[in-house]
């Protein structure tokens, strides 16, 4: 009998639990790891991710996993050696699910790494490729390198199909951090002094991520790639605030602040990563994943950001 079972860990999470929803939706058997419960699925309780997990009874019958789980960015971070934290679940973790899935006899693998494998920023319409040398800076962003080139080497000596994704920052219904927090100050109408930034950015709306997950289960041009996923769109700061402020029915009060000014004032409160990301470029060439696998983005950025809004004041 063919297998159709597939695994999706971290399904209680952003990601996860929307992977979850569109594989049920599309009527495929799914079984979870999760320490929530889920309804419309096989769930059973995480053996949690670390390098003496035993996943042999959640992969057991599957044919394809979607691994969703991870340690992400940690805000305030406690760690007395936080790249040991990151690997030991991103890297070590994963490896030893992806073991015991080989020895299930599991045929795909569908890693969600994190364009932080290429990088924090490019240079103005010189955007990321899948075949760029990686280039992580963060604790974050190398462990999950380190995954990634696991998984190859792992899937090139086994015959383990393995896929590997990397989106840039997901918004979707029920996002958190910045994103959040950007909303929260729209709808509050608090001027913000990021009037006059010129710059690019992909992101990538979750539905838009999902699909692309969902069509790399099956497909058979995605095995053994690596995929860069975004809207299709760039935007700069300020259109991303004037479309998102749109989106929830507020005026954007933009003030036109010098960009070295905002970069000043952040380095003398510790916060230039914010800045960063406010301020510079990160684009994404997703031109692999359409040429490849005839994917579109089936959300538009104006639908996706609609989608948040309506979530977010709904829940507010």
């Amino acid at each position: 009998m063919k297998r159709n079972k597939v695994l999706v860990t971290g399904a209680s999470g952003f990601i996860g639990s929307a992977v979850h929803s569109s594989l049920v939706a599309r009527g495929r058997n799914v079984c979870v790891a999760t320490r929530s419960p889920i309804s419309g699925s096989t769930r059973r309780a995480s053996p949690g991710l670390d390098a003496d997990a035993d996943w042999s009874a959640w992969v057991e019958g599957c044919d394809s996993i979607v691994h969703a789980a991870a340690r992400v960015h940690v805000m305030h971070e406690t760690a007395v050696d936080p790249l040991a934290e990151f690997r030991r679940t991103n890297v070590h973790g994963t490896l030893k699910l992806a073991q015991d899935a080989v020895r299930a006899g599991v045929r795909r693998f569908v890693f969600i790494s994190s364009i932080k494998v290429n990088g924090e920023a490019t240079t103005p319409g010189r955007a990321f490729k899948p075949e760029d040398p990686p280039a992580p800076i963060d604790a974050y962003g190398i462990s999950k390198s380190e995954a990634e080139r696991a998984l190859m080497e792992l899937g090139a000596s086994t015959g383990l199909e393995v896929v590997v994704v990397r989106p840039p920052l997901v918004y979707g219904p029920g996002v958190k951090a910045n994103f959040l927090a950007l909303m929260r100050w729209l709808k509050r109408g608090i001027p913000l002094p990021l009037g006059a930034i010129d710059n690019r950015r992909t992101l990538v709306a979750l539905d838009n991520l999902v699909d692309l997950l969902v069509t790399c289960i099956d497909h058979p041009a995605a095995s053994n790639r690596v995929f860069l996923v975004g809207d299709g769109e760039d935007l700069s700061t300020p259109q991303l605030l004037r479309r998102l402020a749109a989106a929830l029915g507020v005026p954007a009060r933009l003030v036109p602040v010098p960009v070295s000014w905002l970069e000043a004032a952040a380095a003398l409160l510790g916060k230039r990563a914010m800045a960063q990301r406010l301020c510079g470029n990160l684009q994404v060439d997703i031109s692999k994943a359409r040429q490849l696998l005839g994917w579109t983005p089936p959300v538009s950025v104006d639908e996706g950001l609609r989608q948040t809004a309506v979530h977010f004041l709904h829940s507010s």
